[in-house]
């Protein structure tokens, strides 16, 4: 329920709008291509999040196999892509409050001009980060109970959406007579809509459970169990909603503007005053409030844990990482991301920008679990693994590539803008090693060469590859597919040669001894 009430979130209510924007009726397959991608990276992370259960786990993963650094440069792109996930729920909610249709409420519209929030939009944003970081402060049972509480209406709603609007408005010719009408705009942006229009950022929230691995009872079964139900269902909600869609805007409406011209709000509550069906209207514009807010208040939690993580990776204050040992939360680290949300949110004030910015710093900080994951069965196999994957060989390649193909459909320039904020850590973590004396610098950069060649490929790439992804168009599509795929495998594999044992994997392994014993 944790992992539910985050994955559905202000993604269900603007994903299907900018999805059949980008690509039409052929959208519905950037979902089923958007939830099969993190479905595989997920894989790759449940063998992990079952070897150390512990909270901030994402975070720590990267330096057990490579050293500190390559844990530093992964644990900082989650962190940004998490940090950066609390103002967008708050900013969905704000922006959905902006279009309440009711004349006692105008004065909303003063929160949102031109899809940016305005002065007095932010100062709401900032009251909504305080009430998520508030209910985190106090207890994970508190949590917990609202998160359930949250979930179960969160579920409901959607569902409530797809059979009314399927009723009230049915239109499967919309899906189009042939395959030019079904793709009105080609191949091409059904690979950019999967990552754009936020169709990964909408599933990207099952790390929720692998943050909270040090709060989970029964590991082995439940991290697993959680992400697989949680994507699952979350995913066929997706897809039947972005169906429901598709079918139920007028047909007239399409052919007089096209798919590109459709423009809403509040894309379903106004879909459903088109319809007639007043009082779904209200409760999509209740929902549009409850599902950002659960969702913020779960990433408030994981937010806090993986930064609460970095600290104990000694590249960060130590005092960030300071637990309540009353309550067994990192309050410090929860204050921290709370300031640095406001912050974020101030400088970056629209949905799409917060929603782009997450997409490639999530999927960055993603490419190194498979190489961690295959590096650890080669240095440590005799470690205890609970759960043990099969098709890991050939799932952590293929997890790596996906990752690759996601972050090159970001598109120019925001992958470079997400690397350089990425690179923004470094002077911390430099600060901190000349602190310590560089020890072991040489072998921390030897384990981190090839993620940091890997960013320089990206970014490159990303610039001269095809114009459908906002290249020069120096490599044509889908040559450019083909290209990002063979260098992948490239860096995939040095990564996987070139792990070594620093002072991390020592505590990984005593991680592994003491907290898999505990949970058997």
């Amino acid at each position: 329920m944790l992992a539910l009430g985050s994955l559905i979130g202000s993604g269900w209510l603007f994903g299907s709008w900018e999805a059949s924007k980008i690509a039409g009726p052929a959208a519905i397959i950037s979902w089923i291509l958007g939830g099969a991608v993190i479905g595989i990276i997920a894989y790759n992370y449940v063998e992990l999040g079952a070897m150390f259960p512990q909270s901030g786990a994402m975070s720590k993963y990267a330096q057990y196999s490579h050293g500190p650094l390559l844990g530093f440069i992964a644990a900082w792109a989650n962190w940004v892509s998490l940090v950066t996930l609390i103002p967008i729920e708050a900013v969905a909610a704000v922006q959905y409050m902006s279009s309440w249709p009711w004349k006692w409420a105008h004065w909303t519209r003063a929160f949102i001009t031109n899809g940016t929030i305005t002065t007095e939009g932010l100062f709401l944003v900032f009251v909504f980060i305080i009430i998520f970081t508030l209910l985190n402060y106090w207890s994970v049972s508190l949590l917990t109970h609202f998160t359930s509480f949250i979930s179960i209406f969160k579920i409901g709603v959607p569902l409530l959406t797809i059979i009314m609007m399927t009723l009230s408005g049915f239109h499967p010719e919309n899906y189009g007579h042939s395959l030019q009408t079904f793709m009105p705009y080609g191949t091409a942006p059904i690979f950019a809509a999967t990552t754009v229009s936020g169709i990964i950022f909408s599933f990207d929230a099952f790390q929720t459970v692998i943050n909270m691995g040090g709060e989970i009872r029964d590991p082995k079964h439940n991290i697993g169990l959680g992400i697989t139900l949680s994507l699952t269902i979350s995913g066929i909600i997706y897809i039947i909603l972005q169906s429901t869609y598709i079918t139920s805007i007028s047909p007239a409406l399409i052919a007089k503007v096209g798919w590109h011209g459709v423009n809403f709000n509040s894309p379903f509550a106004d879909l459903a005053i088109m319809l007639g069906i007043y009082w779904l209207s209200v409760l999509l514009y209740m929902d549009a409030f409850v599902s950002p807010f659960g969702t913020g208040v779960s990433f408030v939690a994981s937010t806090g844990r993986a930064l609460y993580a970095m600290a104990s990776n000694n590249h960060i204050p130590k005092f960030i990482g300071n637990v309540n040992l009353k309550y067994g939360i990192p309050r410090v680290a929860i204050l921290v991301n709370a300031i640095l949300s406001m912050v974020m949110v101030s400088v970056f004030r629209s949905w799409g920008t917060l929603a782009s910015v997450i997409s490639t710093s999530t999927l960055i900080a993603y490419l190194t679990g498979p190489v961690t994951v295959v590096s650890l069965r080669k240095m440590a196999p005799k470690f205890k693994r609970p759960v043990t994957l099969k098709a890991i060989h050939f799932f952590a390649p293929l997890a790596f590539v996906l990752a690759s193909l996601a972050t090159y459909w970001a598109m120019w320039p925001t992958t470079i803008e997400v690397i350089l904020v990425i690179l923004l850590g470094f002077p911390f973590y430099f600060y901190y090693e000349w602190k310590m004396g560089w020890k072991d610098f040489k072998h921390q950069l030897r384990g981190s060469a090839w993620l940091i060649g890997y960013l320089i490929f990206i970014s490159v790439m990303s610039y001269i590859g095809s114009s459908e992804f906002n290249g020069q168009n120096w490599i044509h599509y889908p040559f450019d597919f083909g290209v990002v795929i063979v260098f992948s495998l490239i860096f995939y594999y040095w990564g996987t040669v070139t792990h070594y044992r620093s002072k991390y994997f020592d505590e990984a392994q005593k991680l592994n001894e003491t907290e898999v014993d505990l949970d058997d």
